[in-house]
């Protein structure tokens, strides 16, 4: 009898473990890793990857992201933007390559920017020296709240984040 309750009490322990691991497992990290491609209709392939960083209740220029300050536009390491050929975005020539994509976010307007060190930490590494290319866009109200930051990449080229209530969006060509 006491060592058929001795089986089964670790019997239930081990159950017991693995149940409790396998939730573990299924735990999403804070801020997730993401992956957009697109073949542009002009044979472009266009690849983001990054980590998306959720509001959580905070304010974009605030406590998350701030104005006027270099961000690496996603959480955890650089975000990295790869394109296969050489490219015009927003006019302006970008060689094929990887790059680290860090912006400036501002209220109405943001910087973005392409940066030669693209495998980096966060932007703790970051040197204006290093960029590519840098340029304004317009920040605009997004249609829907998104609470976990979200680029999008379409088939005519226009690159899109949208995070919280603030949408930019540039175009490769």
């Amino acid at each position: 009898m006491k060592k058929t309750i001795l089986l089964l009490s670790t019997l239930f322990f081990l159950i017991g473990n693995v149940v409790v691991k396998a939730q573990e497992a299924k735990k999403q990290p804070a801020s997730p890793p993401a992956s957009v491609t697109e073949t542009l209709s002009n044979g472009t392939k266009v690849t983001i990857n990054y980590a998306q960083p959720g509001i959580k209740g905070r304010t974009i220029g605030k406590e998350i992201a701030p104005y006027g300050k270099v961000w690496r536009t996603g959480a955890n390491a650089a975000t990295q933007f790869e394109v296969s050929k050489d490219v015009k975005i927003n006019g302006k020539s970008l060689a094929a390559g990887k790059y680290a994509l860090f912006t400036i976010p501002g209220e109405k307007e943001w910087v973005v920017i392409f940066n030669k060190t693209w495998d980096q930490w966060g932007n703790y590494k970051y040197k204006e020296a290093e960029d590519a290319l840098r340029f304004t866009v317009k920040a605009e109200k997004a249609k829907e709240f998104m609470e976990r930051m979200t680029f999008t990449i379409a088939k005519n080229g226009e690159v899109a984040l949208a995070w919280g209530d603030v949408h930019i969006d540039f175009v490769v060509k």
